[in-house]
């Protein structure tokens, strides 16, 4: 972004600046969150508030990183230094800002809008674009109020180009983003049920994403949906139509699809000419063709047209974090390689607790930018995100390894760093790699991983911090949120759950036993730990290690006592009070309550920081009495502990289901466990967003005769010809052998394929003879969303906690962030 300083959105905005400073600071970011402060001199501070948060409950936070300016609606801030901007609304201001952003920009603008695919265009299309024009497109998936009002001050102005997609999912949203986007071309993906519930009808969704393309020079539309063209038509916007009408503008005349592309005959203007599409799905198809309609729009060749499409690559839109050798963890980001996206990319490992940086980078490819100019950002920029190590992979970034201060190889190409991997010591460190397709950066994260198992489990980091910010909105300002960890984090990995939870705020953590939480402590997490199973002989191992254990009866009280006074140590040891107020599993019974708080009382050297129950049916509403009743000998026991012991200890009753349905009983903390990872009670489950996505790939598929059988037993006999697939997951990896013989399946091109035969140690069996585009290599899903762990735990006569937590932890893990 170029540099402005506080004044300069002063005067734009046509507010004063509150304690102005006397030497203004060259500004050159705007930033959000106050755990991701770089550069703190050169950072505006924007306190946004939402539904959820309030982005002035970190001001001060931001203020102790070094930042000084300030973009507010609330002041009441005493700060030494100081300067704020006073707005209304922080959000509506910064959306001005880029409408008068964007009216100094006299290039070509392009709005995408749709229900899928806005992204994938508009990556493409940049893609294409940019080897004929200096194109600017916004990063990421940066399609909401604020993302597109950061995109568009965050873009050169000098750009010919300018690619900004538009995503709403109510009715109203789409007119600030008209204002800011404001855009001559526009591409209407298309229009599906995804985001759509929101709206009264498909005609209102589709009303509402064509005000982007009200002043519109043209609209692309694909022929396929004539609900958008009819709308478009009945609006006077000028179309720009493709598809197999004869009247289309870009006509498909013939089409051949394979399983790898699909190979087009076209018709533009009296031309005729072969597209070839290196995709074979109907998505991708789609997403090409609107880039090769709105190329045809700019003013590019078809011949260059012919030569571009069939380069363009697969994109995996998210960064994954998996778990290296060594106790590295690898964040691969390869769909793109250009600065801006490597600067969010970046800031990803600030959500690691390793003080090791290792940035693995190929050339970047940015048209507009002198190589000398772009790799001194780069190189700039891994001193500000403080990277100890760049390894560049390429002829050009070669050539300027003289920028980079940090410890540094350079190497020609992608071959020759992997046969020096062996030598270059990577341990217990975070690794990045930055790479375009074309250096197949693939194959050294191949190298670098700890496990390479085809059944995975993806975990979404994004949507759980999502669901952890719905259950802190729900909790209420003033409680604190403890999460659970236990049990691997509920199959998802503890310590990588755990390092993100703790960059995100989280007021504490909570394992079954003394082990996770001494694991914990090595990988780095110091945020408090309550360890609710604690063993006799682990209670030296919670001394060390600060962990608090759970004080449950009066034996476990003594031993601990014994433990203190064995380590003859001076500082107090932090506990937390179980109390039993009903479910009958660990606790102080309500008249143990006197003579607990006088044998406390006369040992000083524990400090009880907590009391806390477990309640025994919260999300049953035909025990709610039994619920209230349970709150009510808690509410006793706790506060005659506060009373005696000080009201500063705090109280914890409420798991997940009861987060929303008992909101007297919060207290000081609640406990946040499956809700996290994106199973709720059914008056919230629709506010969670999925979390896990356990998946493998086909391995073999035969075709066998009826009366033919399958697996162990000779349990699969065959009653058709039948396309039988092998899947390398079994019973050992979590999917237990109940679920063979059709009881349960996979989801194969979102089509559903049951089971044959008994359930296999590593592997089992499903028939695919009803998919036919199944082949092998191809993605089977056992379980994607929250209804999918619902069925499987149906099946099994169990719940959805024992389907999480028995995923074996020889199953990778993949760790995503959108």
């Amino acid at each position: 972004m170029k540099s402005f300083t506080l004044q300069d959105f002063a005067e734009t905005l046509g507010c004063e600046i509150i304690n102005p400073s006397q030497e203004p600071y060259a500004l050159n970011e705007i930033t959000f969150d106050s755990r991701k402060i770089h550069h703190a001199g050169n950072s505006l501070f924007v306190a946004l508030k939402t539904e959820r948060n309030n982005g002035h409950r970190y001001i001060e936070t931001a203020y102790r990183s070094g930042v000084r300016n300030f973009l507010v609606s609330e002041w009441s801030f005493q700060l030494k230094d100081a300067s704020y901007i006073l707005v209304e609304n922080t959000l509506e201001a910064i959306q001005f800002l880029a409408e008068e952003k964007r009216k100094k920009f006299k290039g070509l603008c392009i709005g995408i809008t749709g229900s899928n695919g806005k992204t994938w265009v508009k990556e493409w299309l940049h893609t294409c674009l940019n080897k004929h024009k200096i194109t600017y497109r916004s990063p990421r998936s940066y399609n909401s109020q604020l993302g597109v009002a950061l995109s568009i001050l965050g873009m050169p102005l000098d750009s010919n180009i300018a690619i900004l997609e538009a995503g709403i999912s109510q009715s109203g949203e789409m007119g600030s983003l008209v204002e800011m986007i404001q855009p001559q071309l526009g591409i209407f993906t298309n229009i599906r049920s995804a985001h759509a519930e929101n709206f009264e009808s498909k005609t209102q969704h589709i009303l509402e994403k064509l005000k982007l393309f009200l002043n519109c020079e043209k609209l692309i539309v694909s022929s396929d949906y004539p609900e958008i063209i009819e709308l478009a038509k009945s609006l006077n916007i000028p179309l720009f139509t493709w598809g197999k009408n004869a009247s289309d503008n870009l006509v498909i005349q013939r089409s051949r699809i394979s399983q790898k592309n699909c190979e087009l005959s076209l018709r533009f203007q009296n031309q005729k000419f072969d597209l070839n599409i290196p995709f074979s799905d109907e998505a991708s198809i789609e997403n090409a063709l609107h880039v090769c309609a709105a190329m045809m729009v700019c003013g590019i060749q078809i011949a260059d047209i012919t030569k571009d499409i069939p380069e363009l690559e697969a994109l995996e839109m998210r960064l994954e974090f998996i778990q290296g050798k060594r106790n590295c963890t690898i964040i691969n980001d390869t769909w793109s390689a250009d600065l801006d996206s490597l600067r969010i990319a970046l800031e990803a490992m600030d959500e690691q607790s390793l003080e090791k940086r290792t940035l693995i980078v190929s050339d970047l490819f940015e048209t507009g930018s002198m190589p000398d100019e772009l790799y001194a950002k780069l190189a700039e920029l891994c001193v500000r995100k403080k990277v100890t190590r760049v390894l560049g992979v390429g002829e050009q970034i070669s050539r300027f390894a003289h920028l980079f201060e940090m410890e540094k190889k350079f190497f020609i190409s992608t071959e020759a760093l992997i046969n020096r991997l062996p030598i270059l010591e990577f341990k217990q460190e975070c690794i990045l790699l930055k790479g375009a397709r074309v250096f197949e950066f693939e194959r050294i994260a191949s190298q670098l991983q700890e496990k390479t198992h085809e059944t995975v489990l993806e975990i979404n980091l994004s949507a759980m911090i999502e669901n952890l910010n719905f259950y802190r909105s729900l909790a209420g300002k003033n409680v604190k949120t403890m999460a659970m960890v236990k049990a691997f984090a509920y199959g998802s990995g503890s310590i990588e759950i755990a390092h993100m939870l703790q960059f995100h705020g989280i007021d504490y953590l909570a394992v079954a036993y003394a082990d996770e939480g001494v694991a914990l402590r090595k990988a780095g997490i110091s945020s408090p730990i309550l360890v609710l199973s604690p063993e006799t002989d682990s209670l030296s191992d919670m001394l060390e290690y600060n962990l608090e254990p759970e004080i449950y009866s009066f034996r476990m009280l003594d031993l601990f006592l014994a433990e203190l006074g064995r380590r003859n140590q001076d500082e107090t040891a932090r506990v937390q009070i179980k109390l039993d107020s009903g479910m009958h599993r660990l606790g102080f019974e309500e008249k143990e309550i006197p003579a607990l708080i006088e044998k406390i009382m006369a040992n000083p050297k524990i400090e009880v920081v907590g009391v806390f129950s477990h309640l025994a049916a919260s999300g049953e509403s035909e025990h709610d009495s039994f619920t209230n009743q349970q709150i009510q000998v808690f509410e006793r026991g706790s506060t005659l502990i506060q009373e005696a012991l000080g009201a500063g200890i705090f109280r914890h009753i409420l798991n997940t289901s009861g987060i929303k349905r008992f909101p007297d009983a919060r207290f000081e903390m609640v406990r946040l466990g499956i809700g996290l990872y994106g199973i709720g009670h059914a008056q919230e489950q629709n506010y969670l967003k999925d979390v896990s996505r356990l998946q493998t790939t086909l391995s073999q598929i035969r075709t066998l005769e009826s009366d033919q059988t399958v697996g162990y037993s000779r349990m699969g006999r065959l009653s058709r010809t039948s396309r039988i697939a092998t899947v390398p997951v079994g019973y050992a990896d979590g999917f237990l052998r109940k679920l063979g013989n059709g009881k349960s399946g996979f989801k194969i091109h979102g089509k559903f394929a049951p089971t044959v035969g008994n359930i296999c140690m590593d592997m089992c069996m499903v028939d695919v003879t009803d998919i036919p585009e199944a082949k092998e290599g191809d993605k089977a899903v056992i379980f994607e969303n929250a209804d999918d762990i619902r069925r499987l735990a149906e099946t099994l006569e169990t719940i959805p906690y024992e389907i999480l937590t028995g995923v074996s932890e020889r199953v990778k893990r993949v760790y995503i962030q959108e």
